[in-house]
């Protein structure tokens, strides 16, 4: 590959990092002077933890100068904290998507995709996602057979389909209060059942027009999108650990066929049913 790789930081020396391990930095924020290509990896409380001031500046300094800016992870922060990110598209570390679209709301936060290239300024989703960022840029740098050897190499995907959104643990949203949480655990105790806006508001004793408007303060989705989440986290359960066909997930989560849990699962998660399931097997 030719490149030739720097280790830089604010301060060069030994620095202590989060997980335990201490790096080894060669070089001072001069070396982004020479840079093509600046990687800004993922850092602790990101948001509430502001980049040093100097490391903002070399940064808005490089990409001034040309050099291409990406970010792993919640180095997306420290992206975002120069500006560059202003009414652009980016995506972080999907734990952190709304701490990043408050704290920097002129972002365009996308926090169903792995990553996300701007041309000058790239962001990834998680560590892993890193390396799909990398092997796009090694695409874009040096072509498919450069990225692929890579890949290889790495025991790699040479290219994962969906988004981060399918490895959340759960897409049905945490409840901001608990008004209607004994109903919210009757209606996942019954996903295979009929479940209409008339039947959960008769369950919590209310109008159905009072039950949907209270229910979207409460979690920030609508019930019929809510139980259309829990029925997509449902099925996924069963792809992960049941061999049951797509069909017969599809009747057992309240979805009927199998051509619409295919529809709502590319909607909710930016994948297909078959294709996730083998995410979660390929290892075994």
């Amino acid at each position: 590959m030719p490149y030739e790789v720097r280790v830089c930081g604010a301060t060069p020396g030994l620095v202590t990092g989060g997980d335990g391990l201490a790096y080894h930095v060669a070089h001072g924020l001069d070396a982004l002077a020479w840079a093509d290509i600046v990687f800004v990896p993922g850092y602790r409380f990101p948001d509430r933890d502001d980049p040093p001031q100097a490391v903002v500046e070399a940064l808005i300094a490089a990409h001034d100068r040309g050099a291409r800016l990406a970010a792993i992870s919640t180095g997306a922060f420290a992206l975002a904290a120069t500006g560059l990110l202003d009414g652009r598209r980016a995506t972080t570390h999907w734990h952190y998507t709304r701490a990043l679209m408050a704290r920097h709301p002129l972002v365009q936060v996308d926090e169903n995709v792995l990553f996300v290239d701007e041309g000058s300024v790239l962001t990834s989703a998680g560590a892993a996602s890193g390396i799909d960022l990398c092997l796009h840029i090694l695409r874009g740098d040096l072509g498919v057979a450069a990225s692929n050897h890579a890949a290889r190499r790495l025991v790699a995907a040479p290219y994962r389909s969906g988004g981060q959104a399918q490895y959340v643990p759960r897409s049905v949203p945490e409840p901001l209060g608990e008004r209607f949480a004994a109903t919210r655990e009757w209606a996942l105790h019954r996903l295979g059942e009929p479940l209409t806006l008339d039947i959960l508001a008769r369950q919590a004793g209310v109008s159905p027009r009072t039950f949907s408007r209270r229910f979207v303060e409460e979690t920030g989705y609508t019930p019929m999108q809510w139980v259309m989440r829990a029925r997509i986290d449902l099925a996924r359960e069963l792809l992960e650990r049941s061999e049951r066909g797509v069909e017969q997930i599809a009747a057992d989560v309240g979805l009927g066929t199998g051509a619409n849990l295919r529809l709502h699962f590319q909607r909710i998660l930016g994948t297909t049913p078959s294709e996730y399931r083998s995410t979660f097997t390929r290892g075994e």
